[in-house]
C-alpha cells in the first residue's frame, strides 16, 4: 500500500523525469520539493515504490525513472489537467475556425494539436453510420465527364468524377438528378445503398449504361461515408525524442503507418463517452507499440457516431499538458462540426 507521500513522491518523479530526461534521485526531490522530511525518509519511500514496481533503476546507483505502472497510476489519480494558456485556446478557435469543410478541418486539426503537444497527432474520420442524405448534385463536365456529389445532413460531401461512356445532355443529367433526389434524398447512407442497387431499371435499355456509371459511383460514396479512417501528422516528432526509445524506431513508425492497427487501438480505448483517456507502454504491446503511450478523447459530428482525436508518443510525455490539449481541440471539434 504506497501512502498519500509516496504517491507525491511519485509525481513528482514523474515530473522531473519528463521534464529533465534524467533518472531522479531522492536528494533531488529534496532539494527541489518542499516535503519537509529528510533525505533517508523519501529513499525509503521510494523503496516502497520499486518495491511496487512504480519505478525502477535504470543503471546501478543512478536515480529512479516511472515504470508503465508508475505513470499508469499517476494518470489515474491525477486531479487536474494542466490548463491551456489563453494564446493556445485563441489559436485552436482561430485555425481551427476558418476551415470550410471536413476534410479541411480534420487536416487542419492535426497539424495543430501537433505543434501544441510536440506529439504525432491522430484524428478518425466520423463514420456517419446514422447519417442521412441531404441533396444529390451531378454537374456535367464535358459531353462523357460527369461529378457527383453526394452530400449528408451532417455536411460531409463525397464527390467523384465518372466517364459515362456516352454524350450526356443537360437534360437528362435534370432529370437524373430529380429522380435520384427523390429516392434517396433524406434515407441514410445504409438505406440509400440498397435503394441505388435497383434504380438503373427504371431507365430505358439505351440510357442504362450512363446511370449505371452515376449509380455505381454514388453507392461507392455512400460507403465511403461509412468506412473508418485516420489522419495523421508530426510523424517527425517521434525522431526528436528517439533517446525514449530503446532500440531502434523503426517498429514504432512502421506501426503507426498502418491505419487498421491504430483504428483497432482507438477502438479498445473507446470508454462510451467523449473524455479523455490513456492507454499506455505495455497496454499496447498487442497493436507493436509498446514503448509508446496515447491520449484520446471522443469528439462527435451531426449525424455522425464518436470518432477519436488523440496524440501518440514516448511513454515518457507531459500527461498533464497532452490530455488538456486532446480534450480541449475535441470540445472544440464537438462544438464546430455540430453546427454543420
Amino acid at each position: 500500500m504506497v501512502s498519500e507521500r509516496g504517491l507525491e513522491v511519485l509525481r513528482v518523479i514523474v515530473h522531473d523525469y519528463v521534464e529533465s530526461r534524467e533518472p531522479v534521485g531522492s536528494k533531488s526531490i529534496v532539494d527541489r520539493h518542499q516535503f519537509g522530511v529528510s533525505a533517508a525518509t523519501i529513499r525509503n519511500d521510494m523503496a516502497l515504490l520499486e518495491e511496487e514496481e512504480l519505478i525502477a533503476a535504470p543503471h546501478t546507483s543512478s536515480g529512479r525513472v516511472p515504470t508503465d505502472k508508475g505513470y499508469r497510476l499517476f494518470v489515474n489519480r491525477m486531479a487536474d489537467l494542466r490548463p491551456l494558456s489563453q494564446a493556445q485556446r485563441t489559436a485552436i478557435e482561430t485555425f481551427l475556425g476558418n476551415s470550410s469543410d471536413l476534410d479541411e478541418v480534420l487536416s487542419r486539426t492535426v497539424r495543430l494539436l501537433s505543434q501544441l503537444t510536440n506529439q504525432v497527432a491522430l484524428v478518425q474520420y466520423p463514420t456517419f453510420s446514422s447519417a442521412a442524405v441531404r441533396h444529390v448534385e451531378l454537374v456535367r463536365l464535358s459531353d462523357t465527364r460527369v461529378m457527383s456529389v453526394l452530400i449528408t445532413d451532417a455536411g460531409h460531401v463525397e464527390q467523384r468524377t465518372v466517364d459515362t461512356g456516352a454524350v450526356v445532355d443537360e437534360a437528362f443529367l435534370g432529370k437524373l438528378r430529380a429522380k435520384l433526389n427523390g429516392l434517396i434524398g433524406g434515407r441514410s447512407l445504409v438505406e440509400a445503398g440498397g435503394l441505388l442497387a435497383g434504380f438503373p431499371e427504371q431507365f430505358r435499355p439505351e440510357r442504362r449504361p450512363v446511370v449505371d456509371v452515376v449509380v455505381a459511383s454514388l453507392i461507392g460514396q455512400a460507403s465511403a461515408g461509412r468506412h473508418e479512417k485516420l489522419v495523421m501528422a508530426g510523424a517527425a516528432n517521434l525522431v526528436l525524442t528517439e533517446d525514449d526509445f530503446s532500440g531502434n524506431l523503426f517498429p514504432v513508425l512502421e506501426a503507426i503507418e498502418e491505419q487498421v492497427t491504430l483504428l483497432r487501438l482507438f477502438g479498445e480505448m473507446r470508454s462510451g463517452d467523449v473524455d479523455v483517456v490513456a492507454s499506455i507502454g505495455r497496454e499496447n504491446e498487442s497493436f507493436g507499440l509498446a514503448q509508446t503511450s496515447v491520449v484520446a478523447s471522443g469528439y462527435t459530428a451531426s449525424g455522425g457516431d464518436i470518432a477519436r482525436v488523440g496524440v501518440l508518443g514516448p511513454t515518457r510525455m507531459d500527461y498533464s499538458s497532452n490530455m488538456a490539449a486532446v480534450r480541449a481541440v475535441a470540445r472544440y471539434l464537438s462544438g464546430l462540426l455540430g453546427e454543420h
